[in-house]
């Protein structure tokens, strides 16, 4: 089940198409995020699927648990792989996006963002008033994740093992803030190497910067692949 999802944090689906030319005989997992959709909608999901593409749709929806579950419905429709809520929202609202995802039968793993790998201690609880440590508050909401029937989290590295220590191995850890050794990490505080992920338990990866802004994207995705898988 392990693989590598490209985070495709472009502006239009121009810049998207350009960037899967480097890739002529593969069809990575994509993940499309806010920019994307909010810029093209829809319709980019149902072209990139009918093209092949397996999706990773990673909206996190957030929201009362009406409105998240009629969002779900719809979403599902376009038959992705995998799609987001927030954890934050609860065990109601996570319930609640489960039971959207069923209403329209779709096969869509459902999984839940616990905290940003943007956020740090200092800023959890400064910010977000949350005085439990790190660690702990991402636990807690994972298995409360589990509780809803969801099928895994979104986590960084760093956590996968904690996570299927507290609630299964078959509970998925998707982790983004992967970073080649030699690179900055940017806006993302809680990152590890695609090496370190895989020993760490991670399922899943998700890689942006490292081969979308790349000279050779193929060369990289298919050095993280060789890595991690």
């Amino acid at each position: 089940m392990k693989n590598v999802i490209i985070a495709c944090d472009f502006e239009n689906k121009q810049e998207l198409y350009t960037f899967l030319s480097h890739f002529p005989s593969y069809k990575p997992m994509l993940k499309i995020g806010m920019e994307l959709f909010y810029s093209e909608g829809p319709d980019l999901i149902i072209a990139l699927k009918s093209e092949g593409y397996p999706i990773f749709l990673d909206l996190k929806l957030h929201d009362i648990p009406n409105t998240v579950q009629k969002a779900m419905s719809n979403l599902g429709k376009l038959d992705v792989d995998m799609i987001n809520c927030h954890a934050a929202g609860g065990i109601k609202m996570m319930q609640a996006a489960k039971k959207g995802l069923n209403d329209v039968h779709s096969k869509a793993l459902l999984i839940a963002v616990t905290q940003l790998t943007s956020i740090d201690e200092t800023e959890l609880r400064q910010e977000l008033l949350i005085e439990k440590p790190m660690n702990e508050t991402i636990v807690h909401y994972a298995k409360n994740a589990k509780i809803a029937g969801l099928d895994g989290v979104v986590c960084s590295p760093l956590e996968s093992k904690i996570i299927h220590e507290s609630c299964g191995e078959n509970f998925l850890a998707i982790t983004p803030g992967i970073r080649l050794e030699e690179e900055q990490q940017h806006d993302q505080k809680r990152v590890t190497t695609p090496a370190l992920a895989k020993t760490l338990g991670s399922d899943y990866i998700v890689v942006g910067r490292s081969i979308t802004q790349s000279k050779d994207p193929l060369k990289v995705y298919l050095k993280m692949m060789e890595t991690f898988l």
